[in-house]
């Protein structure tokens, strides 16, 4: 499947960061857990998030052909101390503005380790647009705002989601993915809002050991509709599949065995 231009990922990227920025210096509780991620507070939430963008630039600035260590990543647990917010936006001004320039000065074509079958910056470039833009979400519900992504973003996101799975089905003989077969099991995902310049439906056949995925409206076993964003944020584990956003029609449980089982190990 075709993804986006290299340098919307990058326009993209700088969005993200601003808008987490803003999340930072609105008086947002830092020290409050997130409920989509537990094991984090708001603050330690936006920390990973930084230390991800972080790593993602000095590999691809190194041109790394290997994975580097995170703990060798210079800056990438945040500043000193903890609950300062403009200590917190200034570093993740500084992350943002590294990592942007690094990938638009890198081409999408730049050599650089990655997984998932992709060894180029243009991998990062997308991964780390999904990254943020995802844990973007998790912050806004932790601060209980309300949350967006623009239309090519959030199909995007599910595309590469799908490509994932796809990739763990071929090569991680030990990822919860290679569960995902059910002969004569299918997905379908339907926006039902109006993007007319994104075909944002998509039909998932769980017939074989890989699954096989196209964009369209086609009639399966279990379908999950609403709004692009909603279903985007369901189809992540973001939203239960009960949010008044969201409708499931069909064997509900189908849907349920691939959210189990669709993870990145």
């Amino acid at each position: 499947m075709t993804s986006l231009p290299h340098d919307r990922y990058c326009d993209e990227i700088a969005h993200q960061v601003g808008l987490l920025r803003a999340l930072v210096t609105s008086g947002a509780d830092l020290s409050v857990t997130v409920p989509t991620c537990p094991d984090w507070s708001l603050e330690q939430l936006l920390r990973h998030t930084g230390g991800a963008l972080r790593w993602v630039e000095l590999m691809v600035r190194t041109r790394a052909q290997e994975e580097i260590p995170e703990e060798k990543v210079p800056g990438a647990d945040g500043p000193e101390g903890e609950g300062d917010p403009v200590a917190l936006d200034n570093w993740l001004a500084e992350t943002g503005e590294m990592v942007v320039a690094t990938l638009r000065e890198a081409g999408p074509d730049a050599k650089v380790w990655g997984w998932a079958g992709v060894f180029n910056a243009g991998f990062w470039a997308r991964r780390m647009t999904h990254e943020i833009t995802i844990h973007r979400a998790d912050a806004t519900l932790a601060a209980g705002l309300p949350y967006e992504v623009a239309p090519d973003i959030a199909a995007d996101a599910i595309d590469e989601w799908l490509e994932i799975v796809e990739w763990a089905q071929r090569t991680l003989p030990d990822d919860p993915a290679r569960e995902l077969r059910r002969p004569g099991g299918s997905i379908h995902l339907h926006a039902t809002d109006n993007t007319p310049d994104v075909d944002a439906e998509w039909f998932i056949d769980l017939a074989e050991d890989v699954i096989a995925w196209r964009r369209g409206h086609e009639k399966a076993t279990v379908a999950l509709r609403g709004p692009l964003t909603a279903v985007l944020l369901g189809f992540y584990r973001r939203l239960p599949l009960d949010s008044p956003e969201l409708e499931v029609l069909g064997e509900r449980e189908l849907l349920e065995f691939w959210l189990e089982r669709a993870t990145f190990g």
